[in-house]
């Protein structure tokens, strides 16, 4: 994995740059409607590090008044999937009490670290708290948690790509990629 990104470690590319970036616009418009007529101020954060490419152009799509905040989260260590156990490495600075609070995240799977940090920020009273995730794998779920606002839903493969990594590696690629398990596992 050394030097540049090899287009051999991707069995396939699942979502293209461009149905990603047509998304993430609707995704903008819809956020744009539902939040026109709130009360109050709107943050969005960002949780770090892979929702940030997902952040950046959904932030730019959305048509309004809004903070923007970033909080780091881990969950999964070096591990292919989390370990259940939720760790906050960055929070915000703002506070959100009575703000209109949309989570930017990029991939909801097996739901434990969405629902950790869902808690979370609602013990500081929001006037809402939305979830928007860029990937929804349902297969995975293990907990009672859905986004409410979703861009894919994809089936249980190990993606990267659009912020999503392997060992902090191929999140700069401009679409979403199925991981080779030979880069994974070793084989």
């Amino acid at each position: 994995m050394k030097g540049q990104i090899v287009r051999e470690d991707i069995a396939k590319v699942l979502l293209s740059e461009e149905q990603i970036q047509k998304r993430v616009r609707e995704l903008g418009e819809e956020l744009t409607r539902d939040y026109a007529d709130c009360d109050g101020e709107v943050i969005l954060i960002c949780i770090l590090k892979g929702a940030v490419m997902f952040f950046s152009d959904l932030a730019r799509a959305m048509n309004m008044h809004m903070q923007m905040e970033f909080m780091g989260i881990s969950s999964y260590g070096n591990e292919q999937k989390t370990s259940g156990i939720v760790r906050i490495t960055k929070d915000i600075d703002t506070s959100i009490t009575d703000k209109h609070v949309i989570i930017a995240e990029d991939i909801m799977d097996s739901g434990l670290t969405l629902s950790h940090l869902a808690k979370l920020l609602s013990s500081r009273s929001p006037a809402s708290l939305k979830i928007c995730c860029l990937l929804d794998k349902p297969s995975r779920r293990e907990c009672d948690i859905s986004p409410d606002y979703c861009g894919f839903i994809i089936p249980n493969e190990f993606v990267v790509g659009y912020g999503l990594d392997y060992l902090g590696f191929y999140r700069n690629l401009p679409y979403v990629g199925v991981l080779k398990p030979s880069v994974y596992s070793g084989e």
